[in-house]
């Protein structure tokens, strides 16, 4: 039995009018993403691969093509279908944490299972679990004004993986640490990752942190250019 994926995406475009020229952002891409697996995409500034990662989360429209998350094709859905399956499906970290800055950091993990209509007490059960495993169970009523960077971005895991989603999909999650923070955070990321057996597709200019990576996408002027498998398992991840 051939492995399943959980991502298609086919002749994916993005163009951008502007009134006197078009400007292709994604031109005609392609891949397949199997189920389990940790995928970075790298490329130059300007190349589009936040713009990819955007469409793929459902985040924004592409102009043509298709994408299908979990046998879901998301590019005919209005944006309350979209939202829903982002719910369901989608786990986002992104590069500036996005946190509620009202809310305790064991609120900012609940909320997603509470927009989904969650049991709020397995639900609370499950947001100080994970709080836990990114090694902030002594944070859990702080507000993130009350917390570092590093701990902004640790509760920003802890939510993404709240939901049980079966994608995971992170913005430089790195961006905006130190690398000492950065590499505690991409640890505790495949750490979690592997636990809950999510397909992580990460977008990053950080040839080290791909290099943790299952595979390679590489983007160059809105185009896929390389696309390596890699032969070896990543670091913290059992062979198949």
């Amino acid at each position: 039995m051939g492995v399943v994926a959980i991502l298609e995406v086919r002749n994916l475009t993005k163009v951008i009018d502007t009134g006197t020229h078009r400007v292709e952002i994604l031109r005609g891409i392609d891949f397949e993403v199997p189920a389990g697996q940790f995928v970075a995409i790298m490329g130059a500034s300007g190349s589009g691969k936040s713009t990819l990662l955007g469409l793929l989360a459902g985040l924004d429209t592409p102009s043509s093509g298709t994408i299908v998350l979990d046998g879901t094709d998301i590019t005919g859905l209005d944006e309350d279908a979209l939202a829903l399956v982002r719910g369901r499906k989608i786990g986002f970290v992104f590069q500036s944490y996005q946190l509620i800055p009202t809310l305790t950091a064991e609120e900012n993990v609940l909320l997603p299972y509470e927009l989904l209509g969650g049991d709020v007490k397995s639900g609370i059960a499950r947001a100080r679990k994970l709080l836990e495993s990114v090694g902030l169970g002594d944070r859990l009523d702080h507000c993130p004004i009350q917390l570092s960077g590093g701990e902004q971005q640790r509760v920003a895991l802890a939510r993404a993986f709240m939901a049980k989603p079966p994608v995971l999909m992170a913005d430089e999650p790195t961006g905006n640490l130190d690398s000492v923070n950065g590499q505690h955070v991409l640890d505790l990321l495949l750490s979690l990752n592997r636990s809950e057996n999510t397909t992580l597709i990460l977008v990053t200019h950080d040839q080290m942190l791909a290099s943790r990576a299952d595979r390679i996408v590489m983007l160059r002027d809105g185009a896929i250019v390389a696309d390596e498998i890699r032969q070896a398992a990543p670091v913290g991840r059992e062979s198949e």
